[in-house]
């Protein structure tokens, strides 16, 4: 499990993470998202053992991953610009994570080898970004951690390898019961992949849940009728978007399900649905009620 307990981290005399606290429960697959500043990547660095922190601390396991080796033994950090030896390929780092990692999976990196369409014996200093990431992917999960933590993963992924991450990951994740952590500033490339999220801003944590929209009570519908008919009963939905298509109706509602479903049967629809909600109409919602827009949180 990991715990962040009164989390801070300065530079000179700017606050880049400011008292956070917050749990990550193990297995699960925690998105960690803001703006470019937020503190994201400081966080992944402390969480990693590169930082030391400045005021509270995290802890894997219950114990301290700054400047311990049996900690940082267990995990793998895989940064927005990976770092490797210089004049490298893919095996010849793989033989240095094999002396370095006690848990080092021949069978796994080969494997893994084998899915990416990357080549084991080409310099990793010739490789474009997407391709070195695809490399430091490789060589995390082959030395079998049991925490992850990811900084912008997707980025220089075209979407067919994207998924063929996504889909690695899940499978490493229940085999291995293993948390997984990523910081991104695009809420779409967690959608449908994360299922806790944090969310970071000026160095503090404005929201931090579950994300499953029927836990937080919100849903999304959408339905035919008339106008008039539904001039009616809007007063009685706590609405959180609103769109129209001639005379479907389509809504993102605050409440109970069954009182919002019994609302709208009584103007007995022509036509009605539920749809599945993305991961920014929950965060619209929960930032407005904060008192927050949403869109002024990435910019």
């Amino acid at each position: 499990m990991i715990e962040i307990k009164g989390l801070t981290k300065c530079f000179g005399s700017v606050k880049a993470l400011d008292n956070v606290s917050f749990n990550i429960s193990d297995g699960s697959v925690f998105g960690l998202v803001g703006s470019n500043g937020a503190g994201k990547s400081t966080l992944l660095r402390l969480l990693s053992g590169v930082y030391k922190a400045d005021g509270g601390n995290a802890y894997i396991d219950g114990e301290v991953p700054y400047e311990n080796l049996r900690v940082k033994d267990s995990l793998a950090f895989v940064s927005d610009f990976p770092y490797f030896y210089p004049g490298t390929t893919v095996d010849s780092m793989a033989y240095y994570y094999k002396q370095a990692y006690s848990q080092w999976d021949d069978i796994r990196y080969s494997n893994l080898k084998s899915v990416f369409p990357i080549s084991p014996n080409q310099k990793i200093s010739s490789m474009s970004k997407g391709m070195q990431r695809q490399a430091a992917i490789i060589l995390a999960l082959s030395h079998a951690p049991k925490y992850i933590f990811f900084d912008e993963i997707f980025d220089g992924l075209d979407p067919v390898i994207r998924e063929l991450v996504k889909k690695i990951l899940i499978e490493y994740i229940s085999v291995m019961n293993a948390t997984v952590v990523i910081a991104s500033h695009n809420l779409r490339e967690l959608e449908g992949f994360c299922d806790h999220i944090g969310l970071l801003h000026r160095g503090g944590v404005l929201l931090e849940k579950d994300i499953d929209g029927e836990s937080a009570g919100i849903y999304r519908v959408q339905f035919v009728m008339e106008q008039a008919d539904f001039e009616e009963i809007k007063p009685l939905l706590k609405i959180v978007n609103e769109t129209h298509q001639g005379k479907m109706i389509q809504l993102t509602v605050k409440g109970n399900e069954e009182e919002i479903r019994r609302i709208i049967h009584a103007k007995a629809p022509v036509f009605f649905e539920s749809l599945p909600l993305t991961l920014e109409e929950l965060f619209i919602s929960e930032m407005e009620e904060a008192g927050y827009e949403i869109n002024k949180l990435f910019s």
